[in-house]
Formats: C-alpha cells, structure tokens, sequence
C-alpha cells in the first residue's frame, strides 16, 4: 500500500513516528512522509528509505484563504503519490488530512494526540475546529486516542462513534534508545529538575518558575532547568524576554533546545511538566521515567497517565505553583534510596505499558487488515 504519514512539522515525524515509517517501510508498503520543510529535520526525513513531500502547515495560522490552500495542497500530495492511506497527527494535521482524504476518496486514520488549545478554549476557532472534526471523523477508518479521557470526551460530545475509537499508550518510547540511568549522587539540599517541553505558558511554566521561586527560599543551592523551544508559533509561547528576566534573577537556568534530550535526563533528578495544555499522553515524561527519573505532573487528562501517585512520582494540581511546590519539597525529603526506586518503578512500568513498540504493532496489524 501507500501510506501517507501527515503532521504539521517534519520535526514531530521525526521524533514520534521515525520507527513506525521504517517498520511499515520495511513491511514492504510505500511510505510518504507529509509536513513542512523545516530543513534540519527534513533532511532527515529525505536521507530514509521514504518518500519527503513537502506541504506547509502553519501550527497556529487562522487566515482562511491560506487554510484552504494547504488543504488543496495535501489533496494535490495525496493524488501525486497515489495514497491508499493516510495516518496523521497533530490537530490541523488530522483536519486537513482528514478533509483531503475524504475529497480523494481513500481512508485514513487520524490521531488525537491531546485536545489542544483549539477545543480548551471557547472562540470561534473552537467552534470551527469542533464542527471540521465532526464532519472529517465520521469518515476515518479508525482513531486512535492516546488516553482515555480524549476518548470519552469526543464520544460523549458526539465528535466521535465509540466503534471506531481505540486507545493507544501514548506515542510509546523507544526503549533501546532511552536506557534506565541511575539518579547522580549529589548532596540532598541541591536537587536539579527539569523541565522540558515547547515554551508554552499552557505547559506550566510560570507555575514551575513560580514554585522554583518558592523553593529556593527553602534550598538555595537547588537547580531548576528548563529545555525547549523559544519563539515558536504559539499564541501561548513564553518570550525570551521573559526567559532573559527570569535567568538573571537566577530562579531558572535556560539551557535553550536540542535535539537529544537524553544527557539532560541523565543529568537531572526529578522531570517535572505542570501542563495544563490538553495533552495527549506527554511524551518528554514517558522518555524521563524510561530513563529512570521520578516526575511530578498535573493531575490533569493525558499528563495524570503517565504517573502513578506516590509510586513513579507525584500528581499536583492543575494552575497551582503552591501545590507543585509541595510535590517537589516532598521530592527533597525522600532519602537517597526513596527516590531510586521510584525511578526503578517508573522504568518498569514504561517497559510494561508504554514500550513503542505496543504502538507500531497496532498500526501494523491496522494496515494489514486494511490490505
């Protein structure tokens, strides 16, 4: 079959969806990565055994005219390759694909990776979204959700037929690729957190900075990191202005982005995410805990399935620093022994629920029935 694989940057194929390009390439289907050229990792995409077409896809971008066109874009790719298929991510990446591949007649399988700004909060855009996704859903082959919280959600409002609805863990995580690293040996009054994630304030930054800002009156010598993209296409996006303020007060290090993650994991003890986003299933916090590290998250949809309590780390409140400020103090308080456990439990659970491989096996037999 061809199959296309659609999302709205080269980057999140990329990271999320390399392995399962490959392995249905190695299947012996034709596969079309779909997304913008962003060079870097376009490059990477145009140096596998794939074909790169690239379409542009603004992430935030809400002018009509241009909408329509990277619609009729993503119909003109999908005619050009001949595609029996379409698998896609990211919410205009779902939409658009979804409106294109009902125009070509072909089916396609979109992936609700988090409900997003576009369906949290009320706007216009919500309601257009809301109305896109009702019309393009009701012809996917199937949908994949990454929690359950999604699922009932879209079936409850009527977005969705639960028939068609099955939940995935997430992305999954590569596990030969993030290894279980013991927690460093350092002195308990200097801890080192970090966060990771597109500088958004839905992510929870001002609530981690804030709660930083509690902490280090309690223990000065204790670090707290942030990694992540700077300027992105956001509404929510945090300035670097505002990152510049908050480094010269010495509350956070900004250690700007990268494209390996995994030596900042190693380097941390505790991964904290207090988004509050719409989040899928965070996929920075699988990586974390696949590498042993304890994390704090909200209790929030799609963030709250990748902890257990008390076990692998905490759960705070949504839009609460005092609260995160606590679950991290009590972070501080475990011994030595406490917290590498909790990082043992974490990777154990990773292995058992979440390993990628969970996720490329459900494509594959969804592919295979389809042929």
């Amino acid at each position: 079959m061809r199959i296309a694989v659609v999302a709205n940057t080269s980057w999140y194929l990329v990271n999320f969806r390399i392995n399962l390009m490959l392995t249905l390439n190695h299947l012996g289907h034709e596969v079309i990565a779909i997304s913008p050229d962003d060079f870097d990792h376009s490059k990477k995409l145009k140096h596998l055994p794939i074909i790169f077409e690239p379409v542009a896809i603004s992430g935030s971008g809400t002018n009509p005219i241009n909408e329509i066109v990277t619609i009729l874009n993503l119909y003109k790719a999908l005619k050009k390759h001949k595609v029996d298929v379409v698998l896609s991510y990211t919410p205009k990446g779902n939409i658009y694909s979804g409106i294109a591949a009902i125009l070509c007649k072909i089916s396609f399988v979109p992936n609700i990776s988090g409900i997003g700004r576009a369906l949290t909060q009320k706007s216009f855009i919500t309601y257009v979204s809301t109305l896109l996704y009702r019309i393009t859903l009701k012809k996917a082959q199937r949908i994949f959700f990454q929690n359950m919280d999604d699922l009932e959600s879209f079936v409850r409002s009527g977005l969705a037929s639960p028939n068609k609805c099955h939940r995935l863990p997430g992305s999954g995580v590569d596990l030969t690729r993030f290894k279980p690293s013991p927690i460093i040996t350092r002195a308990s009054n200097s801890p080192v957190f970090l966060l990771v994630a597109r500088l958004l304030w839905d992510k929870g930054v001002g609530e981690y900075v804030e709660a930083a800002r509690a902490i280090k009156s309690l223990y000065p010598l204790a670090s707290f990191r942030l990694l992540g993209f700077l300027d992105v296409d956001n509404p929510s996006a945090v300035s670097r202005k505002q990152i510049q303020k908050w480094t010269s007060e010495g509350i956070i290090e900004y250690l700007g982005s990268t494209t390996d993650v995994r030596p900042y994991f190693i380097d941390s003890d505790c991964v904290v995410l207090p988004s509050f986003y719409g989040e899928g299933v965070p996929r920075t916090l699988l990586e974390a805990a696949a590498t042993m590290r304890p994390i704090i998250t909200t209790d929030s949809p799609g963030c709250r399935d990748t902890v257990i309590d008390g076990v692998t780390g905490y759960l705070c409140r949504p839009k609460d620093s005092s609260d995160l400020a606590k679950k991290m103090v009590d972070f501080i308080k475990l011994p030595p022994e406490a917290k590498s456990q909790m990082g043992i439990n974490g990777r154990k659970r990773i292995e058992t629920e979440f390993d990628e491989k969970i996720v490329i096996n459900e494509y594959c037999a969804l592919i295979n029935s389809m042929v």
